[in-house]
């Protein structure tokens, strides 16, 4: 199975844990096993770890991936350190946004592609 790194704003609340199972659920119909740091690292809060041990995993996860998607409808520095580092490292580099979130000039210029949505189910691979 293909494996993607998905990237998101993290909320300690886990107020888009729905979001996040949106995507996943949609990385699965396209035949992806996803990996998301909140989820599988942290465990939605039951785990905690030092910001090095974050992006240490992180690095890992985006070498091991064959896709990287990240969601920047809400703004994140470590989103765009992920971005920098998939682009750097030649992993196709999807970028997703809610439909009206502008992306910025940076991350349009090392995107493979710029998805907008609405709905995330509707989202293709």
């Amino acid at each position: 199975m293909k494996s993607v790194y998905f990237g998101i704003k993290y909320h300690p609340d886990n107020s888009n844990r729905g979001v996040i199972e949106a995507f996943e659920k949609c990385f699965s119909k396209h035949g992806y096993e996803s990996y998301c740091v909140a989820r599988d690292l942290e465990q939605w809060g039951a785990a905690s770890f030092s910001a090095q041990d974050i992006m240490q995993d992180t690095f890992a996860k985006i070498d091991a991936s064959d896709l990287v998607v990240i969601d920047v409808t809400e703004k994140g520095i470590g989103l765009g350190i992920e971005a920098g580092y998939a682009k750097a490292k030649g992993k196709a580099l999807i970028i997703v946004a809610r439909d009206g979130v502008e992306v910025s000039t940076t991350i349009k210029g090392i995107a493979d592609q710029i998805i907008f949505y609405n709905n995330i189910s509707e989202i293709e691979f």
